[in-house]
């Protein structure tokens, strides 16, 4: 996996990955108070050959020594050794427990032999450390027994001599735990563990979360990137979509993209749809009219989602009267139509119907949305998602545009495939696609390749005057070419 791939899902799990590392920290914290300390204390011993004489015989003496040594130190927790020092002290261990504690080594070519014994208590360990040593020292001389020297005399003695050079204190400060290391081992294996699960996300997952990947998949271009805006639901529609938060100005990057998708065209009827429900599409369908209505484009956004309308609920508008009067036939569009924030037309999906399949599929619903198409620049037609219900499969084919509105990091790529394919039988042709609910603001956006030199905290820009080339030029845009 590529660094920048691997970056991307630890900062899309990043929370699960903060979980992760504290775990690990908490880990680190419960082993170190749950693991009790460990003191060792170690005792030094010398071993030497009691003759002297010649230089022959020093050296034979020494090699003999070095001999021995090893065996020395394997002795240290023999039975022989343990037994009387566990009796001596009165400690609860076996021989074979004690043996599990205890440390002897004789580094290479010295005489030394170093005991070191480790125990939960410092002066216990120290005790432990000295009693071994000092019944070392007897065991070895009743084994080795006494021989006749080679200087001559008739003295006997052992061949070789133990002597403690070096007895054991108590130790002042345990060996472990190590509350650092256990902390820092924690919390790198709580990053890995995060990390991994994050990887492992990022294989599972089959949504769409960039929009590369999204224009890679469904073969359209991606007209407009909606951040996540957590506090849009606390403000007017109104102000959401004409303001100044990067929420409002993705919407107008959308405007200005479904203008130049078709140079020389005005909007006409754009239907926004989605594959499956809870994408954002009746927010984008508003969203945008309301930016299209802001840039001067008269604008009517007709509520054709006829199961789940929420078109007239975000406005406080009647929604007892609307679209499916007029499909019946009890009134005229023009007569039902609502004025909301903005200018913007808004002609509500009046009574729900038993048959909103058939009546989106009519010549009726066709007529509709050319008379509307008549009055105004730019149909804004919110419906109903693709694949739940065949709704909008009856009612594209009346549009002249089609949007298809894709949830990050949610919707499956399959659905979206299904989708697409799905309004391709019926002969309409995406536009281009939406992608809603990114993480980040701007993570993902289409590269305009232009900067534009105001901000979002900035002052707004003083238009042109009254009359003025510029204001001329700023209209015709606004109204998507002559008409």
């Amino acid at each position: 996996m590529e660094a920048r791939t691997l970056l991307r899902a630890a900062l899309r799990s990043r929370i699960a990955l903060a979980l992760c590392a504290l775990l690990g920290i908490a880990a680190g914290v419960a082993a170190t108070a749950l693991t009790p300390p460990r003191y060792e204390a170690r005792a030094q011993l010398f071993v030497s050959t009691p003759w002297g004489g010649e230089a022959g015989q020093l050296q034979q003496g020494s090699a003999f020594t070095l001999a021995r040594v090893q065996s020395y130190a394997s002795l240290v927790t023999s039975r022989q050794v343990a037994d009387p020092v566990i009796g001596d002290l009165g400690l609860t261990a076996t021989a074979e427990e004690l043996a599990e504690r205890v440390t002897a080594t004789a580094p290479l070519d010295t005489v030394l032999l170093h005991i070191t014994v480790a125990d939960t208590e410092a002066p216990r360990a120290a005790a432990t450390a000295n009693a071994l040593a000092d019944r070392l020292t007897e065991v070895v001389e009743r084994l080795e027994g006494p021989v006749r020297p080679t200087t001559g005399t008739e003295r006997f003695g052992t061949p070789v001599r133990l002597t403690v050079v070096q007895r054991a204190a108590p130790p002042a400060t345990p060996v472990s735990p190590h509350p650092v290391a256990n902390l820092v081992v924690g919390l790198l294996a709580g990053l890995l563990l995060g990390t991994g699960l994050a990887v492992l996300r990022q294989r599972l997952d089959t949504s769409l979360t960039t929009t590369a990947q999204l224009a890679a998949h469904t073969g359209v271009p991606v007209l407009g990137a909606i951040p996540a805006d957590p506090e849009a639901a606390q403000r007017p529609t109104g102000e959401n979509a004409t303001g100044r938060s990067p929420w409002a100005e993705s919407f107008r990057h959308l405007r200005t993209n479904l203008r130049f998708a078709r140079i020389g065209e005005r909007p006409g009827i754009v239907v926004v749809t989605s594959a499956l429900p809870g994408e954002g599409k009746t927010g984008t369908a508003t969203a945008l009219a309301l930016s299209l209505a802001a840039s001067g484009t008269s604008t009517c956004l007709v509520d054709a989602d006829l199961r789940r309308p929420g078109v007239a609920t975000r406005f406080g508008l009647v929604q007892d009267a609307g679209l499916t009067t007029a499909l019946i036939g009890q009134a005229e569009p023009a007569d039902l139509v609502q004025r909301a924030p903005g200018g913007l037309a808004v002609l509500a999906g009046g009574p729900l119907p038993p048959n909103p399949g058939e009546l989106l599929a009519s010549a009726r619903m066709g007529e509709i949305l050319s008379g509307l198409a008549d009055r105004y620049e730019a149909v804004v037609v919110d419906t109903a998602p693709v694949l739940p219900v065949a709704d909008t499969l009856g009612l594209a084919p009346h549009a002249h545009h089609t949007l298809l509105v894709v949830q990050a990091a949610r919707t499956p790529r399959d659905r979206v495939t299904a989708a697409t394919e799905a309004l391709a039988a019926v002969g309409v042709r995406l536009l281009g696609a939406v992608l809603t609910q990114l993480p980040d603001a701007g993570r993902g956006a289409p590269d305009h390749g232009y900067g534009y030199g105001y901000g979002y905290g900035d002052p707004v820009p003083p238009r042109p005057r009254a009359g003025s080339g510029a204001e001329e030029a700023d209209r015709t845009a606004g109204a998507g070419g002559p008409r």
